[in-house]
């Protein structure tokens, strides 16, 4: 598999992982019933990779809730809408987690992937936030 390749595989994974994670938030579903039902419902094949988000965020939602909260500036976690927030949810567990993804780049696919589910706006919203924790993840290492 070339480089672009790897490149668009990944990034409809992290798409895949946004829907999944979002729709997690309206269900009670284990997340291997959600991927089930995605399965039947629009024949999605859940990669590796995808798997490994959904779980992730999952295992450590109080954690990843907690850093983006403390980078909000005048707005609380319930007032975000809840696709920017499953998208944040993905971006910054990929920035705690999986070290073979650049910040940077899960930034960017986390803002095009806001623009694409709401709108201009959102996607400014989620770069400050994910921006912000980005930065508190990085004091939090030295």
């Amino acid at each position: 598999m070339d480089k672009e390749t790897k490149i668009q595989k990944r990034r409809e994974d992290r798409q895949q992982a946004v829907e999944l994670v979002y729709e997690r938030m309206f269900r009670d579903d284990t997340a291997e019933e959600v991927y089930e039902d995605a399965f039947h419902a629009r024949d999605a094949q859940i990669g590796d990779y995808t798997r490994e988000v959904v779980e992730g965020v999952e295992a450590h939602t109080e954690e990843i809730d907690a850093l983006i909260e403390s980078n909000l500036k005048g707005w609380k976690l319930n007032r975000i809408s809840k696709m920017s927030l499953a998208v944040m949810r993905v971006s910054v567990y990929e920035m705690k987690y999986i070290k073979s993804v650049p910040v940077s780049v899960s930034i960017n696919e986390a803002v095009n992937l806001a623009k694409n589910y709401s709108t201009d706006k959102d996607g400014a919203f989620v770069n400050g936030v994910l921006g912000a924790v980005a930065k508190s993840l990085t004091k939090g290492d030295k």
